[in-house]
């Protein structure tokens, strides 16, 4: 019976070191006996255990369920020499490496297992005591006597391990023979919106109809040595462009993009490791500046999940401009500091006169990240823009029109056409109190020349945000936010904006599953265009993701 477990058991996986239990002669004397489970109650203990088995996986990556060997009893924060079990610990650890802690270097004793987690703890001492005999090393007698009870008080708990487990090798050779790439995963987003937008506002009336829409993406992640990622990414989709119908881009949503849902690819660039403190990326087409700096805005940044507006994902100033093509690098001083340097085009496929990698519009800068301790995010963004004449966009859709190009002809009174330069900084901080609150503040200053001309514009925006995580289910957010986009305050010829705009916005990140969250909320623009003879514009969105 001995020889047939072991057999057995040495095809499991290790999971933890089930109890300090195992080493003591009494423990199999003292341990109930095994009752017959219902089916759904065996497939509820092998799901549980599946749990404990997916330390790779990337939904348990830092997570308390992940496990680290531990190699002296002392390593464990909350296990004292007083315990009760501490020599017992301390025999399994040294004699035979077999107990397993959490990432907190805890142990956590007095915590309740079932049964088959206990059958899982003990596989894993089997395993480990089958490599001390393979080696001709010593294992008392004692040992063995108490594993061959635990394993005849166990036998179907560990019967239905093995059976799993056979299962799972031939899952795992199916998937092998029928795999798509050794190298590539597809991960994929899915959105379904419904849109509208209500009040007067800029045009006078209310022109903007209800709108059922979507964004499809699709991504191919390779990596050939495990810590690099090329990333190919393909996009469809059919979401409004609200400025169309508002007049004005502060009522544009965060996820808008596609046209009639052709497929283009919108993302191409590798990202690779260079020694231990080094990260450099290289992109052919859709590298931006969101890519390599850090928005500091992790509860909002995203577009499938975060804010519902384009203004509410992240500064606007220093996280968007003239993008696509081009590189960066980044150095990171230990665990507290980060130093990122980047130079983008939105024309390096073009060979035409102005344009090409150095001579059309880009983005050149840097970020600065420091972190002083586990929570709090300080982030320093400074980005040069140039932008050639016909594509000056000084507030990356996201102000008043006279904000995307504020220079004046002296005798017309009207917009001209001219390259202009900006020196854009923002700072950034957030702030995680705790796990329920989380607290995001930027700001951004944008000082702008037109070239040729003694005309400059200085722009400036805030924005605030605040989340409550886990509201009213685990993984749920409550976020609320408001700021000023970004505004022309003054300069020389230029025309400035009249008044103040403010857009506030609420949301609801409800997930129905792991794979499926729907997002209600609404987003108000007072005085939109930074006009206050404009009324208010109100939009209204149901967002819904699915992740795959």
């Amino acid at each position: 019976m001995f020889k047939l477990f072991w057999r057995l058991l040495t095809t499991a996986p290790a999971i933890v070191g089930a109890s300090a239990l195992v080493a003591s002669n009494t423990l199999a004397q003292t341990l109930p006996t095994s009752e017959a489970l219902p089916d759904n109650s065996v497939d509820n203990m092998l799901e549980q255990l599946d749990r404990y088995n997916s330390q790779g996986d990337n939904s348990l990556q830092g997570s308390d369920r992940d496990m680290s060997q531990v190699t002296n009893v002392n390593q464990l924060r909350d296990v004292s020499p007083t315990d009760w079990a501490y020599e017992a610990l301390r025999s399994l650890v040294e004699r035979y490496g077999c107990i397993a802690g959490y990432p907190n270097q805890t142990y956590r004793g007095n915590q309740a297992m079932t049964r088959y987690e206990f059958a899982a703890g003990l596989n894993a001492c089997l395993n480990q005591i089958e490599r001390l005999i393979a080696s001709s090393e010593a294992v008392a007698r004692e040992d063995i006597e108490t594993l061959q009870r635990l394993m005849e008080e166990f036998e179907a708990e560990l019967a239905t391990l093995g059976g799993r487990i056979d299962n799972l090798e031939g899952r795992t050779a199916f998937l092998e023979d029928n795999q798509f790439s050794t190298t590539t995963k597809l991960n994929g987003e899915v959105i379904f919106a419904v849109i509208d937008a209500f009040g007067d506002g800029v045009i006078g009336g209310d022109d903007t109809q209800t709108t059922f829409s979507d964004r499809v993406r699709l991504a191919l992640d390779t990596s050939f040595t495990g810590d690099d990622l090329l990333r190919t990414r393909l996009q469809a989709g059919n979401v409004p462009d609200l400025s169309d119908t508002t007049d004005t881009n502060m009522a544009r949503v965060g996820f808008e993009g596609g046209d009639d849902n052709d497929v283009a690819v919108d993302k191409l660039w590798y990202r690779f490791p260079y020694g231990e403190s080094i990260t450099a990326w290289v992109g052919a087409t859709g590298l931006n500046l969101d890519d390599v700096f850090d928005p500091l805005n992790p509860l909002f940044e995203s577009s499938g999940t975060g804010a519902l507006s384009r203004f509410g994902r992240y500064n606007p100033l220093t996280i968007r401009g003239p993008e696509g093509t081009g590189a960066a690098i980044r150095y990171n001083f230990g665990d507290t500091l980060s130093a990122t340097a980047t130079y983008l085009t939105p024309d390096g496929n073009d060979p035409s006169e102005g344009a090409g990698l150095f001579n059309g519009s880009f983005s050149a800068g840097g970020q600065l990240v420091f972190s002083p301790f586990e929570g709090l995010d300080l982030g320093a963004t400074y980005v040069y823009k140039y932008q050639t004449a016909g594509d000056v966009n000084l507030t990356a859709s996201t102000g008043s029109e006279i904000g995307s190009n504020p220079y004046i002809d002296p005798v017309t009174g009207g917009p001209i056409d001219l390259a202009a330069t900006t020196h854009n900084v923002g700072v950034n901080a957030n702030w995680a109190l705790g796990e329920t609150f989380n607290i995001s503040l930027t700001g951004g200053y944008a000082w702008s020349e037109a070239k040729g001309t003694d005309a400059n514009a200085q722009l400036w925006t805030v924005l605030g945000q605040f989340g409550i995580l886990d509201f009213g289910k685990e993984g749920a957010v409550l976020g609320l936010g408001a700021g000023i986009p970004p505004k022309v305050s003054s300069g020389d010829g230029v025309a400035e904006d009249e008044n103040t705009s403010v857009l506030i916005e609420a949301l609801y990140k409800y997930p129905l599953t792991d794979n499926i969250i729907i997002t209600p909320g609404a987003y108000v623009v007072l005085n939109p265009n930074h006009n206050d003879e404009n009324d208010t514009i109100v939009v209204g969105v149901l967002r819904t993701t699915f992740k795959f």
